[in-house]
């Protein structure tokens, strides 16, 4: 039996050092992929978790492969490609530690898992189904991500979505919208970045952003990261904000997936459906993913900086809650 069970991109994230003796960019190797990067979130707190995913039968597919291992998740979902490479994204850092991705996928072998391929026991083993947007910005991973979703919610397993958005990697913003909103009715827990809220609600407003959401799709929990200023969530039932961490940033990559790796860990230690948590709960579950996620922006890397249970606890008896004064 697994915890959580996800599907999608597994790939390597070339970070960038300090810059070499003759001033030329240099880049550190770092495993990545959001879906993994959750689920070894996930596996810091001693979760059992699977990846159903694609690489390329390369030096970084074998390292990816041992990386998971290694995290112990399990890969017997992860397939080998000996046709298409390992998908490869450059990570670019501005001056506070903020990240854009260039990315050399085309296509890479993580766009080329086949729905026929997918291990559909993995999912019917699972607690929680967790996707995002990434596998699905082309066929045949669209189709096969799609196929795990539909089968996920008729296995009425709980759905997780972080859509994740990579607007260089859609043929159209305007594709990625409709095929975001066309999955959200099977979608129990929505996470989304302000933009992307914005991005598919056409509203700037958190509170009217989300109540449109709530209104148009039988969602049970929305939540909001909103970088330096912490995160909202809301259910049917309340909602609220809590701030981030005053942490010394140096790589936010990976911070949205270590928050939602310490959501999901809430959601398994507790039996009540998401859409009963009252205030207090609401806040509680804020609290300890925003430490998680200001934690991971202290190292460099996505799977490499996810933060134990021990240093998310550290953190909220012992950090400073930001205080944004812009």
């Amino acid at each position: 039996m697994y915890d959580v069970t996800a599907i999608g991109e597994l790939l390597i994230d070339f970070t960038p050092l300090e810059p070499s003796a003759q001033g030329r960019p240099v880049f550190e190797q770092n495993p990545g992929g959001a879906p993994a990067n959750v689920l070894a979130a996930l596996s810091q707190f001693g979760h059992s978790t699977a990846l159903i995913g694609k690489v390329g039968r390369d030096p970084f597919g074998d390292s990816l492969r041992l990386t998971l291992e290694q995290s112990r998740i399990e890969t017997q979902g992860l397939l080998m490609s000996e046709t298409y490479p390992t998908t490869l994204a450059f990570v670019h850092l501005d001056q506070r530690g903020d990240r854009s991705f260039s990315f050399y996928r085309q296509p890479g072998a993580d766009v080329m898992l086949e729905a026929s391929e997918i291990a559909f026991n993995l999912i019917d083993d699972c607690r929680i189904f967790h996707f995002g947007s990434v596998s699905m910005t082309d066929d045949p991973a669209r189709q096969a991500t799609l196929a795990a979703v539909h089968y996920a919610h008729d296995s009425k397993k709980l759905i997780s979505f972080d859509p994740n958005l990579r607007p260089m990697l859609w043929h159209s913003l305007q594709e990625a919208r409709r095929l975001i909103l066309s999955v959200l009715p099977l979608v129990d827990c929505l996470k989304v970045s302000d933009e992307e809220l914005r991005f598919l609600t056409e509203e700037s407003d958190l509170k009217r952003g989300t109540a449109k959401l709530l209104n148009d799709f039988d969602l049970q929990l929305i939540l909001v990261t909103l970088g330096r200023r912490g995160a909202y969530g809301r259910t049917p039932l309340t909602d609220g904000q809590h701030p981030a961490y005053d942490v010394h940033t140096i790589d936010t990559t990976g911070a949205g997936d270590a928050f939602t790796g310490s959501v999901l860990h809430d959601l398994l230690s507790d039996e009540r459906a998401p859409a009963d948590l009252n205030e207090t709960d609401l806040m509680s579950l804020l609290a300890r993913a925003n430490a998680a996620g200001s934690l991971a922006t202290t190292r460099k890397g996505a799977i490499p900086a996810m933060p134990t249970a021990q240093a998310i606890e550290e953190c909220l008896r012992m950090t400073p809650l930001l205080t944004i004064t812009d």
